[in-house]
């Protein structure tokens, strides 16, 4: 016996197959907002509010993507049982994800000159007012000095910044450990400034550089997901108006 006719059924499985596309879009940015959170980005705390936006951006992503993993699901269900309840509710929400995520692109883009300019005079006395130290417990040496590790750095722009720095002052010290190419050597004195003792290279533009790749990994991935996620938007839109 044949099976009964159901209105619509190519678009229906069209919309169906389209929603696997916006599912594993929902899991890049799940993905994007991990990496940003816990890879190298987390390092630019230190730069303070001019470039920490990424990782609240990464935190935006972590949840746009299980959103927008659970709204695949719905989308799969609304076209195949034709629901126009559970498909308005897709459509309202995903429209309002693809607005986030060209905001953010369009956002990211044009924040990013910004950080250069405000970020490097901020850091400089920042850091020469509140870095106490290598085992200090305080959160802004804690960054510093698992930014200067890391990436094998020394102050924003050299050794330099930290000479009559609050740090210096206390501890009669040149530089922090942190500095040193090898921390358990006894010519990290804080004193021997040789390059073969410590890193003579700031960490500012380390850091700017991981600041401007994770603003265009932000923003493509962006407009990646949205590009991804927009068929299965139209064609839920076009079965929702036939359906009424």
């Amino acid at each position: 016996m044949a099976e009964p006719h159901t209105p619509y059924a190519s678009l229906r499985t069209l919309l169906a197959l389209l929603n696997s596309l916006v599912a594993a879009s929902g899991v890049i940015l799940t993905g994007l907002g991990i990496g940003i959170n816990y890879g190298e980005a987390a390092l630019t705390r230190v730069l303070g509010s001019a470039s920490t936006h990424h990782l609240h951006i990464g935190h935006l992503y972590l949840g746009l993507g299980v959103v927008t993993v659970l709204l695949a699901l719905v989308g799969w269900c609304g076209a195949k049982t034709a629901n126009r309840g559970s498909l308005l509710c897709y459509l309202v929400t995903m429209v309002v994800i693809l607005v986030v995520e060209i905001t953010v692109a369009s956002v990211v883009l044009t924040f990013f000159p910004m950080v250069r300019d405000i970020a490097l005079e901020h850091n400089v006395v920042t850091l020469r007012k509140n870095y106490r130290g290598y085992n200090e417990p305080d959160d802004f040496s804690a960054r510093w000095n698992l930014a200067m590790e890391k990436l094998k750095c020394c102050g924003v722009n050299n050794y330099t910044d930290f000479l009559g720095s609050s740090f210096s002052i206390a501890t009669g010290y040149t530089y922090p450990r942190g500095c040193c190419k090898s921390l358990g050597t006894a010519a990290c004195d804080g004193h021997n400034v040789s390059s073969s003792v410590i890193h003579q290279e700031g960490c500012f533009r380390k850091l700017l550089k991981i600041t401007k790749t994770q603003s265009y990994v932000l923003s493509w991935v962006s407009l990646g997901a949205a590009a991804m996620q927009l068929p299965g938007v139209l064609a839920t839109l076009l079965l929702f108006v036939k359906l009424g």
